[in-house]
């Protein structure tokens, strides 16, 4: 039987002018889409899909896009659904609901990058607000994620030419704070010392170096998520199709006017803030009293109880659920290690590795002394699969001290997931994961 493939992404365009080659592009990245003409057939497919973001041509919202916005987030209710708008990014439409605006034509790959990281977020604010609900039965109360509220901070990168100079002036005119920084070495310098909301990289004659940085920052677990515009002339050899390949956030050439430009820097700047404060929430939850203290990760009782909640979640919120737990391998220098007391020590390291490997929105927990577990939301199983093999081959290459002069050793993890399908079937879904870490059948 051929499996069916679940749409993963509703567009909301009168006419194929923009929402077909849009839809092409995204099944091939692997955003499967559904396209609607109006609001009554978008309202239907989110309640009969599962949805997990919506594209609106601001063409098609007519004269109440905050009324659309509105009835396509209440139709996925309490799942919480990330909308972006196409068109010019107007103050405007701020407090009308649109997560992010982005200007046409979007690329499929520009596209793709918001998706992954709105819906990322998303599922961000769930798991917050699950864990609220944890926490509070225990005594604790976690702070709501605030939004920064001072002026955007922009990092601009490259020579002082007259157009670039004039950006500079259009953010600082729509409340940005812009510094300046003319080589890559600098703008490095910069980005190391200081946090940015958003990064504009002026390709000039030499479109390399900017597409060199940007790479730059995709490399770096904290650079990685701050967007990106690529300031590129319209001759330029490299391809708007090749810069949204390589990590650019959104390009845009001189030859646009500075003040659109800037709007569309302050709209990536504003969903980034976002972004940011939801994850700051969630990792001051580390500082509640609750924790293991070896390893700073959910101690078991703690985990259990949060997992019952995040499986009657995911199942109203129509999320997939996943559970992975590692054990640590019994190996001949394993063993050796446990004896000389060497792996207790290194245990409390390989804790916060897995809590820095993890996604924000991921619960790991500590299970036994040498048993660690994961919660994954708004994952199925093979990419549960894929993320604990990911933590243990990370650790995998990591040594470990030994004492008294002995060979560093290392530590290799047995593994084990399973799906939760419902909250009833939480438990026995931890079992099962555990059972296979242990390499026995679950009872």
């Amino acid at each position: 039987m051929t499996a069916v493939v679940q749409a993963r992404v509703l567009i909301v365009a009168r006419d194929d002018a923009l929402a077909a080659p849009l839809a092409e592009g995204l099944d091939r990245l692997g955003w499967r889409s559904v396209t609607a003409r109006g609001q009554f057939a978008a309202v239907a497919a989110l309640a009969d899909l599962q949805i997990e973001a919506a594209i609106v041509d601001l063409a098609s919202a007519g004269e109440d896009p905050q009324g659309l916005v509105q009835r396509l987030k209440d139709a996925c209710a309490p799942r919480r659904l990330p909308v972006i708008a196409i068109g010019e990014p107007d103050p405007s439409l701020d407090g009308r609901g649109f997560d992010l605006t982005l200007a046409a034509p979007l690329h499929p790959a520009q596209a793709a990058m918001r998706l992954e990281t709105l819906v990322r977020t998303a599922v961000s604010e769930e798991e917050f607000a699950i864990r609220q609900e944890t926490f509070a039965a225990r005594g604790r109360d976690l702070d709501t994620p605030e939004l920064d509220v001072t002026p955007f901070r922009v990092l601009a990168i490259g020579e002082p030419a007259p157009q670039f100079l004039a950006l500079s002036n259009a953010l600082s005119r729509n409340g940005a704070q812009v510094v300046g920084a003319f080589t890559a070495f600098t703008a490095f310098d910069y980005l190391h010392e200081r946090a940015f909301d958003a990064v504009v990289l002026w390709a000039g004659d030499n479109p390399q170096e900017s597409l060199s940085i940007a790479a730059g920052m995709r490399r770096n677990t904290r650079l990685y998520h701050t967007p990106t515009l690529l300031y590129m002339r319209a001759e330029s050899h490299v391809t708007t199709s090749e810069a949204y390949h390589r990590g650019i956030s959104d390009v845009a050439s001189p030859e646009t006017p500075e003040t659109d430009t800037a709007r569309r820097v302050v709209e990536l700047a504003r969903a980034y803030r976002r972004q940011v404060s939801v994850r700051q929430a969630l990792e001051r939850a580390r500082n509640s009293g609750l924790m293991d203290a070896a390893t700073g990760l959910f101690t078991r009782d703690l985990f259990a109880a949060h997992l019952l909640r995040l499986a009657q979640a995911c199942r109203v919120r129509n999320r997939p659920l996943c559970v992975c737990v590692l054990k640590v391998a019994e190996r001949p220098e394993v063993t050796a290690a446990r004896r000389a007391g060497w792996l207790d020590r290194a245990i409390p390291q390989i804790g916060s590795m897995i809590s820095r490997l993890v996604r924000v929105e991921d619960t790991a927990a500590r299970l036994g002394p040498e048993v660690f577990a994961l919660a994954l939301p708004a994952t199925h199983l093979l990419s549960g699969r894929a993320a604990g093999e990911r933590i243990a081959a990370v650790i995998g290459c990591t040594a470990f001290e030994a004492g008294d002069g002995n060979p560093p050793f290392v530590v290799e993890f047995d593994m084990g997931v399973a799906e939760v399908t419902s909250a009833e079937n939480a438990a026995r879904a931890l079992e099962a994961a555990a059972a296979a870490a242990h390499g026995r059948k679950a009872g």
